[in-house]
């Protein structure tokens, strides 16, 4: 009986370990990540922006890239951020690191997505955010 408890509380864990950090729709989740590569760079995979110190569609910092790769296991170098689908992943990873229920005390939402991507972890509370997704919703609002 013990090792049956045992066995659902192991699968149980693995679960809600697998499951999504976030609660949107996938569709939701890829339109956000859709409209902040086209505020970011206008889908450029080429984009080099702030001085030189963002790259790619998402123009990725080296700190941002950093961070989600510090435990997600992707790999790969920072100038490969200049790749779509890898700087996809980097976005993701980031994304499944601190836009989480746990860390907002809430489901994030797109907004959320938004304003982490431009201003760090703690982006959805800064005001600075605040304009970019103005941007960002402006480009979901169009192509909707």
């Amino acid at each position: 009986m013990g090792n049956c408890t045992q066995m659902k509380t192991a699968i149980l864990s693995l679960l809600v370990l697998a499951s999504p950090a976030f609660a949107l729709t996938d569709k939701e989740f890829n339109d956000v990540l859709r409209a902040i590569r086209v505020v970011e760079s206008n889908n450029n995979p080429d984009a080099v922006g702030d001085n030189g110190n963002a790259i790619g569609v998402y123009q990725i910092w080296r700190t941002y890239w950093t961070d989600a790769t510090e435990f997600s296991g992707i790999g790969g170098t920072y100038r490969d951020c200049f790749k779509p689908k890898y700087a996809d992943k980097i976005v993701r990873a980031y994304m499944k690191r601190y836009a989480t229920k746990r860390r907002l005390g809430r489901e994030p939402t797109q907004e959320d997505i938004a304003r982490i991507h431009n201003g760090g972890p703690n982006g959805y509370k800064k005001t600075a955010t605040l304009k970019y997704w103005d941007k960002v919703k402006a480009v979901l609002n169009r192509d909707r």
